[in-house]
Order: structure tokens, then sequence, then C-alpha cells
């Protein structure tokens, strides 16, 4: 029977020849994921069921990220939980600060992810592993407790929509731009509990950062997962780090899909994601007057080091506007020595901004950049709710690295062609 890469994934680790949509499969966890602010529950639940010992302490990982430097007693007590927690299960893939950045940079870099795997994490944003070739989806901490345990998860098999980008990018367009094109679509239920599979000549030409950011915010519309088939760019990321063989894995010709969704994008500008909703989605064009408080650079979407080139990019021999606060946080340390070596730093530094270390920073009202009532931010982020940075009556946008850089030279939202 023809199936997805999807499906294909889920039956390999399911030990059977075929699924469909909707069937209820125990699929073999690849590797296990959690963080300082979902660990802690999955940690006592997993005591409170009486499991001695993790399936396998070389695929549980466990990443200092969200709350990190400790921002207060409460986020030391969780970090404290869960660092003595990787000690007393020997885990091999704990990762303090210093060490650590944000976890869905830092496991794909490590090699921790590759394709054909099944990967569950306690974060929702676990998805983006798919831009890989992997099946990847986020649960709640109780669930990853018994996925701890068990190294296995019960999991529906979802139906695949099929998302076909055609044409070529114009100048300061990528990924970002590609999936809140989709999202502004399709709406944030447009996907519920589907694969959203990204396909097409455009996809083709993305490099990976690019697919990481597409893939991570398949979420956000309420996706499963997301994922892209293996191709050359995939092969190239993962040789030389891959801890794993890695299987790649295409969809078959006769799969089904629940519909096709056909997305030109020869004449696509950046994309806005105004508030309250990653939907509710503009042409930069269309942003007309919307002064900002703030630009936050980073997160697990576009905190990686060619996110970093193309803000760098524009904010070469420029300045901040007066009166904005520019935030910068690489996702990872490697990243992080990367773009001080190559004047990425400096550049930033040069323009007002202050650099925060490896982490999630303000992206979910954490640290390190809390908006005020009433406040403004433009954030490379993949999440803008009511309250999501920070006080209720504030408000954030969403846009690409390019973006967000002209922006924070020009004072309120706006391109970098008009610069």
């Amino acid at each position: 029977m023809p199936m997805t890469i999807t499906e294909k994934i889920l039956a390999r680790h399911a030990g059977i020849e075929s699924v469909a949509p909707g069937d209820l499969v125990e699929a073999k966890v690849d590797l296990a994921f959690a963080h300082d602010f979902t660990a802690p529950i999955a940690i006592q639940v997993f005591k409170e069921i009486g499991a001695p010992k993790v399936f396998d302490r070389k695929r549980v990982a466990l990443v200092a990220d969200h709350f990190v430097p400790n921002k207060d007693i409460a986020s030391a007590e969780q970090a404290k939980l869960m660092r003595e927690f990787a000690r007393e299960q020997q885990l091999e893939l704990y990762y303090e600060v210093g060490e650590a950045g944000i976890g869905h940079v830092l496991l794909p870099e490590q090699g921790l992810v590759v394709p054909g795997q099944v990967i569950i994490g306690a974060d929702s944003h676990t998805c983006a592993y798919g831009a890989l070739g992997a099946f990847s989806t986020g649960v709640g901490s109780t669930d990853m407790a018994a996925v701890m345990a068990t190294g296995e998860i019960w999991l529906r098999v979802p139906p695949s929509i099929r998302v076909e980008y055609a044409g070529a990018l114009r100048p300061h367009v990528g990924g970002k731009d590609l999936i809140l094109r989709l999202i502004g679509e399709i709406g944030v239920e447009g996907a519920l509990y589907s694969a959203l599979e990204f396909c097409g000549d455009t996809i083709r030409g993305l490099s990976m950062p690019h697919r990481f950011a597409m893939a991570n915010m398949a979420v956000e519309a309420g996706a499963k997962n997301g994922i892209m088939e293996p191709d050359e760019t995939t092969v190239a990321y993962v040789k030389g780090r891959a801890r794993w063989e890695p299987v790649f894995l295409k969809s078959d010709a006769g799969a089904k899909y629940e519909k096709t969704i056909s997305i030109d994008v020869n004449s696509l500008e950046p994309q806005i994601a105004f508030p309250p909703s990653p939907a509710n989605v503009k042409p930069v064009s269309e942003a007309k007057n919307v002064t900002l408080d703030q630009v936050f650079i980073g997160s697990c979407t576009n905190g990686w080091l060619e996110d970093l080139r193309d803000a760098a990019s524009i904010l070469k021999g420029r300045k901040k506007a007066p009166g904005l606060r520019l935030i910068v946080i690489p996702a990872t340390p490697s990243i992080l020595k990367a773009a001080m070596k190559e004047g990425i730093i400096e550049t930033f530094l040069e323009a007002g901004a202050v650099i925060g270390p490896p982490c999630c920073g303000p992206c979910l009202g954490g640290h390190m950049g809390i908006l005020a009532s009433g406040e403004r931010a433009l954030a490379t982020t993949n999440r803008n709710f009511v309250g999501r940075m920070g006080h209720p009556k504030s408000e954030v946008f969403l846009c690409n690295p390019f973006v967000a850089a002209a922006s924070a030279i020009l004072g309120r939202i706006g391109s970098p062609e008009e610069l």
C-alpha cells in the first residue's frame, strides 16, 4: 500500500508493514527530550509510577534552555531537580548552562536527530526536527514520563496534507515567510492533528535553517508534525555529525493525502504576523506605522547562524532607532562562537544591541526581554498570543531576521528595501 513519509516512519517504528490515517500504533522512540520547564513534572510522574530507570540513558535528552541562567528561586529549583535526575539516571545527554542552548537547535546540531527517527519531546515545537525527514512531535509532561520509562508511545497516525511551494524567492524572503504565508491561509487549526508535508522546487532550494523554521511552526497551524523528504541538503547536514544511522525515506507515488495546497512564491513579500495570532498574517508592505519598543532576534525558529548573518547584513554600519531595545540571542554556544569569529556579534554591538546567552530568552515570556503594558515587540519567534512575551496588554509581531533588523533601524515595522 502506498504510504507518505510520515506513515512509513510510524510503520517502521511500530514493527508493522503499513499504516493508514486513524490507525493506533505503539511506536518505539529513538529520542526523548525535555527541558527545565517541562522535565520537572515528567520526572515527578516518572517516580510516581515507580519506574526504576529510563529506557535508555543514551536516548533521553535533558536541556536547560528556558529559564537559564536561572531568573529566580523557582526556576533554580526546577533546574536543580532536572540536574539531579540526570545524575541519578546517569544520562549521557544532559546539557547544562554553558554547553546547552535552545534544545530544538542544539539536538540537531549535536547529531542527535537523524532522518527516519521518531522523536518525542515535552515541548510543542519538537516538530522542528521534521526538517530532517524525522517524525517528531510534542507531548505533555505526563506522556513524557511514560516515554522515558518505556521508550514507546501510543500514536494515532495523522492524515497528511501536502503543501507544494513553487517559484523563486525574492530577496529577503525565506522559510519563515513560507510558513507564515501558509498559516495565514489555513489558520491555527487548518492542519489539526495532521502531518504537514512540505515539498516543491522552492523547498528543495532552502538551506537547513530555513527548513527548520518551517517545520518548527507546523504546530502553529495545529499540525501533529511537519516534515520534508530528505535530499542532498539533508545528507550534507547530517554527514559527519549523525550519532545514529539515518534512514532516508520518501513518500510513495500514489500515497493518499487529505488535501494538497499549492502556493506560488514568485511575488511573495516578507510576511508579518500581527497579534494576537500567527494566522493574522499580512505582507510587510501593509504593516504601516507600527512603531516598536523592542526587537528580538533569536529563538528555536530563527536563532541559527544563518539567521544572525542575515540580520547582521542589514545592521552593518547602521544603528538601531533611539529608544528601541534590540535583543539578540544566538541559539547555541557554537553558534555564538561562530558569530563572534565572523564579526557578527561585533556588528550587533556596534548597532546598539544587547547580546544574551544561548537560551530561549523572552520568546515565551521567560526573561531577558519581558514586555510592559502597552509595549510592542517585533520578534523572529514563532508565537504571538496575548501575553506571550509579557504583559497581556503588550503586543508581539512576528517576522524574519531581515525584517527584524531593518525594523530595529527604522523604529517601526518596515522592509530592508526602505533602507
